[in-house]
C-alpha cells in the first residue's frame, strides 16, 4: 500500500466464536501439556526406565521411590529452573534470528487480509540450511539441555497478547485481529492468539515476523537438534548408532528441511491464515514440537533397536509411501494456486465459487480433501515402528551378563566409579510404547480436529458453495474410512 490506509472488509468485532472447548479447554491445554512434557521427562528416563519400574507395581508404589526413580532435584522444583541454560537456549533463539536477517532471501507477498491488503515475508531456507549443517556442533551443545523447562513460551504469548491491544482499525502497517481471537475472555485470548500476525521492528534485524519466525526456525530446527543430540548420546553410550536411529533420525531431518525449502507454502496453511499468534502456538512451536516429536530418538539413545535389511525396507516403504502422498499433494495445491496455467496443473478439474477462489476436484485433491494430511499420517508410523514393542527397565551395578534383550553400557556411577549398566525390557516391555507411539495417536487426533476446523472455515469463506463441493470430493482424510 503507497501511504493510504487499507479498507477494513472484515471489522475486528466480527468474532467466529470458541474452538478448543473454549475458556475451560483453552485452560487445561495451557496446563495439561506441560504437565505431559514433564511427566514423560521424568517417568520415562535413563536413571530407572521407560516407564520407570515402580509404575509397574502400583500396589507398592510410594511418592520416596518415584522421586528417586524419576530423577527428581534434589534442590526440588527449583531445580527444573537453570539460569545457563535458559541463556544459551536464548543465545540458540539469537543466532537462528541473526541468520533469518543476515542471510539473502527472496520477498514474497501472503494471501490477502481481511482489509484486502496483503504482508511481505522473506524466505531464505535454501541458504540458511546449508549456514546451518555448517555450525551444527555450536548449535547441538546449545540446544541439547533440559531446554523444556525455559519460560520463553509464556513470556512471548504475554508479550503478543499485551501488545496486541494496540492494534487499530485501518492502521497503515496492516496489522489485523485473528477472528477467533478477540472473544473478550482472557484465558480463551492468550490461549488462542489476539493479533493474526504480530510483528516486531528490531534495530539492525528490521521487521521480524513472530509467527513465521517461530514456525520455522527455533522449534523445527531445534527438533532436529535433539535428534542428533540423542544419537551422539547412543554413539557415546554404546560405541555404536543403530540402523533405527539413522532410520528415525534421517526421516525427521527430511520432513524439517522440506519444510524449510519449500517454506514459501506456509502462506496459505490454517496456522498463517486464520490462527492468531498466542500461547497455543507459542508453547507448540518452542517446546511442544521438539521435545515431544523427538521421544523417539530419546528412547533409542538408551534402549538401541537393531531392525536388519528386513526392518529397514518395511519402514523405508512406509515412510516413502507417505512423503510421497505428502509432497505430491502439496506441491499440485501450491502450483495450482501460484499459476492454475501451469502444464502440470492445467489438466484438472476445479469448482469456480462466488467468493472468486477454485476448488479443486480432481487430481490428489479430488481423491479427497486433505490428502497431505494423510500422507503426514503415514510418515507419523515411519517414526514410531522403529522403536519397536518398547519399554526398558535400568538396573545399575548388577554383574555384567549378556543375553537376549540386554544392552550394557558404561553411564553409571557409584561412589564415583564407573560401573556397569544393563538396560532389560523384562517387564517394562510393551509399556514403553505410551510414549513412543505417542506421536502417532496425538497427531491422528491433530489433524482430524484440524480437519474439522478446516470444514467450519471452508464453510464461513464459501457457505453453500462449500457443501456443492463436498458432494463433489466426499472423503476428508481416508477415502472409504473417514
Amino acid at each position: 500500500m503507497s501511504g493510504s490506509q487499507p479498507r477494513q472488509r472484515a471489522p475486528p468485532g466480527k468474532a467466529h466464536g470458541y474452538e478448543f472447548g473454549g475458556p475451560f479447554g483453552a485452560f487445561a491445554i495451557s496446563l495439561g501439556l506441560p504437565l505431559v512434557c514433564y511427566l514423560v521427562t521424568f517417568l520415562c528416563n535413563d536413571v530407572a526406565g521407560c516407564p520407570v519400574p515402580s509404575s509397574l507395581q502400583p500396589k507398592s508404589l510410594t511418592f520416596a521411590k518415584l522421586k528417586e526413580e524419576s530423577g527428581w532435584p534434589e534442590n526440588g522444583i527449583l531445580g527444573l529452573m537453570s539460569f545457563r541454560v535458559t541463556s544459551l537456549v536464548l543465545a540458540y533463539y539469537l543466532f537462528s534470528l541473526v541468520l533469518q536477517a543476515a542471510l539473502p532471501g527472496v520477498v514474497t507477498q501472503g494471501l490477502p487480509l481481511r482489509s484486502g491488503a496483503r504482508l511481505e515475508y522473506k524466505f531464505n531456507g535454501t541458504s540458511f540450511i546449508p549456514t546451518l549443517v555448517r555450525n551444527l556442533a555450536d548449535l547441538l551443545s546449545l540446544y541439547f539441555r533440559r531446554g523444556d523447562s525455559h519460560p520463553c513460551r509464556y513470556c512471548l504469548a504475554w508479550f503478543v497478547y499485551i501488545r496486541s491491544f494496540s492494534v487499530k482499525s485501518g492502521n497503515k502497517h496492516k496489522r489485523e485481529l485473528a477472528a477467533g481471537g478477540h472473544s473478550g475472555n482472557l484465558v480463551y485470548d492468550w490461549f488462542i492468539g489476539r493479533e493474526l500476525n504480530p510483528r516486531v521492528s528490531l534495530p539492525i534485524f528490521g521487521d521480524i515476523d513472530i509467527k513465521i519466525f517461530m514456525e520455522l526456525r527455533p522449534g523445527m530446527l531445534g527438533w532436529i537438534l535433539l535428534d542428533l543430540a540423542f544419537m551422539s548420546r547412543q554413539y557415546k553410550s554404546y560405541g555404536y548408532v543403530t540402523d533405527s536411529m539413522y532410520l528415525i533420525t534421517g526421516f525427521q531431518t527430511l520432513y524439517v528441511l522440506d519444510a524449510i525449502w519449500m517454506e514459501e507454502a506456509i502462506l496459505s496453511t490454517m496456522d498463517i491464515t486464520t490462527d492468531g499468534f498466542g500461547f497455543m502456538l507459542a508453547f507448540g512451536d518452542l517446546v511442544w514440537l521438539p521435545f515431544v516429536y523427538s521421544w523417539q530418538a530419546r528412547y533409542l539413545a538408551v534402549y538401541p533397536v537393531h531392525l536388519g535389511y528386513g526392518g529397514i525396507i518395511g519402514v523405508l516403504a512406509v515412510q516413502s509411501f507417505g512423503y510421497y502422498i505428502f509432497r505430491a499433494s502439496n506441491n499440485e495445491k501450491y502450483r495450482f494456486r501460484t499459476d492454475p496455467k501451469d502444464p502440470k496443473v492445467a489438466h484438472l478439474q476445479f469448482m469456480q465459487t462466488k467468493s472468486g477462489s477454485k476448488l479443486l476436484t480432481s487430481g490428489w485433491w479430488g481423491f479427497c480433501r486433505h490428502p497431505n494430511y494423510l500422507g503426514d499420517w503415514i510418515m507419523a508410523w515411519s517414526y514410531c515402528l522403529p522403536t519397536g514393542i518398547a519399554g526398558y527397565l535400568v538396573k545399575h551395578g548388577s554383574p555384567v551378563f549378556m543375553s537376549s534383550g540386554t544392552l550394557v553400557d558404561n553411564e553409571g556411577f557409584i561412589s564415583g566409579s564407573p560401573v556397569k549398566r544393563q538396560v532389560v525390557q523384562a517387564e517394562a516391555r510393551g509399556w514403553g510404547m505410551v510414549v513412543t507411539y505417542f506421536y502417532l495417536a496425538y497427531f491422528a487426533v491433530l489433524l482430524i480436529h484440524r480437519e474439522m476446523r478446516d470444514e467450519e472455515a471452508c464453510f464461513r469463506k464459501y457457505g453453500e458453495d462449500w457443501n456443492e463441493y463436498r458432494k463433489r470430493v466426499r472423503w476428508r482424510i481416508l477415502p472409504g474410512v473417514y
